[in-house]
């Protein structure tokens, strides 16, 4: 059975939160915050809750695979920031877009949630539990940032990606590895009510190494070659984990795609933001070959290889 992510979508807040703006309020620089992580700026939510973020999101993935709402079977909605304790973000997304025919819930993987999502909606797909899931990545993380906390509010914005991931159509995906270590979980985490705790040095080298390992691992599942990757849609975490990733695994930065210089780190909504993007910039055509991998909290890692 082949599963193609059929609709992308994507949504960012208007208000940009630039370095410059940062100078003002924290000890730190616009060099300092470039060079060490290739951020320029971020969006910050100032009048939209997650799930105005995410229904614009879906809705914008919902008219590109040309669904409607009630054709939905599943919403899976990955967040670590949800607007309520419970009920599920998911169900709310589900009342504001109409989907009244399926069923909603959330994961929480960080920063690999949507990834994770991912294979939780080929599991269903797969499963006959459904043939049309919305899989949200979406994050208001400007609300669990410590704005005195240098080493980490440059790091983090808002926004929301969608995707529609439908039993139509003549994309694949062709593997999957996914990983987790609760031995590491205190490396990156936020207490209930908390900021983000970050050890940066500590998750830089885990993350370089654990994507590495899997990437390898899931791209020789295959029987592919490193060659035979025509885009790889990193999390957008940090810019020198992406760049030593990629000489890592002998593929040019040209077929990397990044655009955390203007949306900084926004977790589960890090990859459909990219993949949604590079799709309406032609950077992402239909029949590509694409690797994504990540790493979060938890710690979480994986890559999922697909033909689009």
């Amino acid at each position: 059975m082949g599963i193609t992510l059929q609709g992308l979508g994507y949504y960012v807040p208007q208000d940009v939160l630039s370095n410059f703006d940062l100078e003002k309020i924290v000890d730190t620089s616009d060099e300092w915050i470039t060079t060490r992580t290739g951020i320029k700026e971020r969006r910050i939510a100032k009048n939209e809750t997650l799930i105005d973020m995410a229904e614009k999101a879906s809705k914008m993935a919902l008219e590109d695979a040309k669904v409607d709402p009630k054709d939905v079977d599943a919403i899976v909605f990955a967040t670590i920031t949800p607007h309520f304790s419970f009920p599920a973000s998911a169900c709310l997304l589900q009342d504001r877009l109409g989907c009244k025919n399926g069923f909603a819930f959330d994961i929480s993987a960080a920063c690999s949630g949507f990834l994770y999502g991912l294979e939780v909606a080929k599991g269903l797909i797969v499963g006959g539990s459904a043939k049309k899931v919305l899989l949200v990545g979406a994050e208001k993380l400007s609300e669990i940032v410590n704005w005195q906390d240098r080493s980490t509010c440059v790091l983090f914005g808002d926004g929301a990606g969608a995707v529609l991931v439908s039993s139509e159509g003549e994309g694949e995906i062709l593997a999957s590895v996914m990983r987790s270590d609760g031995e590491a979980w205190n490396i990156l985490y936020a207490e209930k009510c908390g900021y983000i705790n970050m050890r940066g040095r500590e998750l830089f080298k885990l993350a370089v190494r654990s994507m590495e390992e899997v990437c390898q691992q899931v791209i020789s599942t295959v029987g592919l070659k490193v060659e035979d990757i025509d885009l790889v849609i990193p999390h957008q975490a940090n810019i020198r984990i992406m760049e030593a990733l990629a000489e890592k695994l002998g593929i040019p930065m040209q077929k990397v795609y990044s655009n955390i210089h203007k949306y900084g780190n926004t977790s589960a909504a890090s990859i459909p933001i990219a993949m949604a993007e590079a799709y309406r910039e032609g950077r992402l055509k239909r029949g590509y070959t694409v690797l994504m991998t990540a790493m979060g909290a938890g710690l979480t890692w994986g890559a999922t290889l697909i033909r689009f």
